[in-house]
């Protein structure tokens, strides 16, 4: 049916295009849009795109300054994004924002030690120091649940200093993990399948434990204890989301999906609630991939049955909230061949036919936001269903199709596209032998 309207859609879209040409006024028509929504979810079609990341350091900012947005949330572990919290508040030991980034070690440590972030912290720390002693700052959080081990060590380092005897009982507690060794998949394999106990009811203790002594610990020192206890607390809640994260994982993709994204959906929701106890109006920018902010409703996960950060945002916040996807056509990636490999500059092919790349394409404008409104012509045009692309942390064009492309509706999955035609890689910040090299042209080795 997409096939044979396509023409008419293609026309559509190229009027409704805001063409983006780099001036200061791009995303005027963009921040209307969003009006006065508290969650602007702002997404990418892969993790190693260089436009995608300095697109929304853009938008972030100009939502920091404008419309008062005090905090960015991102795909990232929660102790490893405290810390560049601790940096742009300047509250930590890190001489600059090098140093801040330097928790990200885990693969792929180039979504975060990249260029482009680097530029994006920087500025974060020199505009919350431009601020009034009396303002509020904007920080920087982690939504993910990758970080068991790092979290528990930041629990423990907590109550040492608050109460070492309750240090002591969550140490107990967590030593059941030390049957499994370091990597928190061999937990997982061995609890998954019964070979093992379980650490269910230790994580739920501590974290219970933690929270019937919260007004305790926040009397001590005000606001600052406030703010070390939430820090405390959501690692510990982490911890018990870990848990049972890795203790499903080895029982099908679903069922793993959704409890991470619920625990990211409920880390935004902790985080306003937190922000609302210290009376301020939660304003919360998110950066994740298309797969966690679109809706997951309008694609075929969530016909498999897998839901996500939008979807659960959208059903709780409504007009609050605002989808944004990116988008593009070909040009160059950094990602991996395989899991925990290092970092390639790869080259992207072009969009297949019928994707919703290819149709941005056909319009034929470098740079462009759309907006989509629903109930327009434009919209009903896009609610049929195509392919779209999505690159993680690994990327196979010899099985494109299969490994990278999914089908949705995309004005139901987003309530605006940002598309740009040809991108290129993000920039590690310790780049490999094989990102420097890269790969060769497809023409290689004729040049024809």
């Amino acid at each position: 049916m997409l096939d044979a309207t396509l023409p008419i859609v293609t026309d559509l879209v190229r009027d409704a295009a805001h063409a983006l040409t780099g001036a200061s006024t791009d995303y005027d028509q963009l921040l209307e849009f969003i009006g006065d929504a508290r969650f602007v979810l702002l997404g990418e079609a892969s993790h190693g795109t260089h436009e995608f990341y300095r697109q929304r350091a853009q938008i972030t900012k100009r939502l920091i300054r404008e419309k008062g947005f005090t905090a960015v949330a991102v795909e990232a572990d929660w102790p490893d994004a405290y810390r560049v919290n601790r940096y742009v508040f300047g509250a930590s030991t890190d001489s600059d924002a090098v140093e801040a980034l330097a928790g990200f070690k885990r693969f792929p440590a180039w979504m975060w030690r990249n260029a482009d972030a680097l530029d994006f912290i920087g500025w974060l720390r020199a505009y919350n120091d431009s601020l009034p002693g009396d303002a509020a700052k904007t920080g920087f959080y982690g939504l993910d649940l990758y970080s068991l081990h790092a979290s528990i060590e930041a629990v423990l380092n907590y109550l040492e200093k608050v109460d070492p005897i309750a240090a002591e009982r969550a140490r107990q507690r967590y030593a059941c993990f030390d049957h499994f060794g370091a990597d928190p998949q061999e937990y997982g394999y061995a609890a998954g399948l019964g070979l093992g106990h379980t650490c269910e009811s230790e994580v739920i203790a501590q974290l219970m434990d933690l929270q019937r002594r919260a007004a305790e610990y926040i009397r001590r020192d005000g606001r600052i204890a406030a703010d070390d206890f939430f820090y405390a607390e959501q690692n510990a809640r982490l911890v018990k989301n870990a848990e049972q994260y890795y203790r499903t994982m080895f029982r099908g993709r679903v069922s793993s999906w959704n409890l991470r994204d619920a625990h990211m959906a409920e880390t935004l929701d902790f985080l306003a609630q937190h922000f609302a106890q210290l009376g301020r109006r939660a304003k919360i920018v998110l950066w994740a991939h298309n797969s966690h902010l679109g809706d997951a409703r309008a694609t075929q996960m969530g016909q498999s049955g897998e839901w996500n950060v939008g979807q659960l945002v959208r059903q709780k916040y409504g007009r609050e909230c605002v989808l944004i996807g990116f988008t593009t056509f070909g040009g160059t990636v950094t990602a991996a061949s395989n899991w925990g490999g290092p970092a390639e500059r790869k080259r992207v092919r072009p969009a297949m036919p019928g994707s919703c790349e290819s149709l941005f394409h056909d319009c034929g404008i470098p740079a462009f936001l759309l907006p989509l409104p629903r109930d327009t012509h434009l919209a009903h045009g896009l609610r049929e269903p195509m392919l779209e692309r999505a690159i993680g942390v690994i990327y196979r064009p010899e099985s494109e199709l299969a490994s990278h492309y999914f089908h949705a509706r995309i004005s139901d999955q987003f309530d605006a596209v940002i598309h740009f035609d040809q991108t290129r890689a993000v920039e590690p910040l310790e780049p490999t032998g094989e990102w420097e090299v890269g790969e060769p042209a497809e023409t290689f080795p004729t040049g024809m």
